[in-house]
């Protein structure tokens, strides 16, 4: 039986010379925001605040996280790795100068989130967090939470770092799915750092189609300087939830991390579950 053809759009080379011949276009500077058009959601490697000059920087970091200006985001490698995992940026800083607050996590001292991932938001409440050791050799995690926003729409946050290794990453992402199927159906954005740039059918994301449907167009965010893979992905589990995922391109982006920062927008037209009527 002859196998049908794949678009040359879904090949990784293909994707690898369409960011390389859209380099030019990267001086436009960030895609803006409009409020109007719904909540932004934001997922960004912070590198462990070492830019790709070297310079451990925090402060140039959480401007990167300023000029974003998410409503809700996903931060991974907030955290040092090893020994007493300590965080790294100044969160009261970032609370007074963006309003943005962190999800609270249990068992942990010094650090800011959990195995490095961190879940900042604003204007909300947070209604419960679950701390998920995720399976494979390296040590992994991802933050599960329910954010109820002032206006009484609850939204699902799955904040991941996934593994290098292929195997792993397999792993996590069947977890992933049995954390879906063990809770209550809701409006749900996976976001982070998912470390995969495999496209189709061999890429380790493939099996999350059953609850986030088609893997989303890949938007390439690593190098960060030229950026011709997709690490960093944003998905839902309902068609039309979020917007076109965009790149956080700005000029101290670029150098702040060795990843950009991406984004959508959670449609305001879109119904989200109401704690009210839950």
């Amino acid at each position: 039986m002859t196998k049908p053809m794949r678009s040359k759009r879904d090949t990784l080379p293909a994707s690898i010379i369409a960011s390389i011949r859209n380099r030019k276009r990267r001086d436009a500077g960030p895609h803006p925001h409009d409020p109007a058009e719904g909540m932004l959601v934001a997922s960004y490697n912070v590198h462990k605040c070492v830019g790709v000059d070297g310079r451990f920087d925090p402060e140039r970091t959480s401007h990167v996280i300023r000029e974003i200006g998410a409503d809700v985001m996903a931060l991974q490698e907030a955290d040092t790795r090893f020994g007493e995992r300590r965080g790294l940026l100044d969160l009261h800083w970032l609370e007074r100068e963006t309003g943005l607050t962190p999800v609270p996590v249990s068992g942990v001292a010094r650090a800011h989130g959990w195995h490095g991932n961190v879940v900042l938001f604003r204007e909300g409440l947070v209604r419960d967090v679950h701390q998920v050791k995720l399976p494979g050799l390296e040590p992994r995690g991802c933050l599960v939470t329910e954010i109820e926003f002032n206006n009484g729409a609850t939204l699902r946050v799955i904040a991941a770092h996934l593994g290098l290794l292929h195997r792993s990453r397999h792993q996590q992402t069947k977890m992933i799915l049995e954390i879906m199927g063990a809770r209550s159906e809701q409006p749900t954005v996976l976001l982070g750092d998912l470390n995969e740039w495999r496209l189709g059918d061999r890429s380790s994301l493939h099996g999350l189609s059953s609850v986030f449907g088609a893997t989303p167009k890949a938007v390439p965010s690593f190098p960060s300087r030229l950026p011709v893979l997709a690490l960093d992905r944003i998905m839902s589990n309902r068609d039309g939830l979020i917007d076109r995922v965009h790149v956080h391109d700005s000029a101290l982006a670029r150098v702040a991390s060795d990843h950009l920062p991406i984004k959508a927008v959670v449609r305001s037209k879109m119904p989200l579950s109401v704690s009210a009527q839950a």
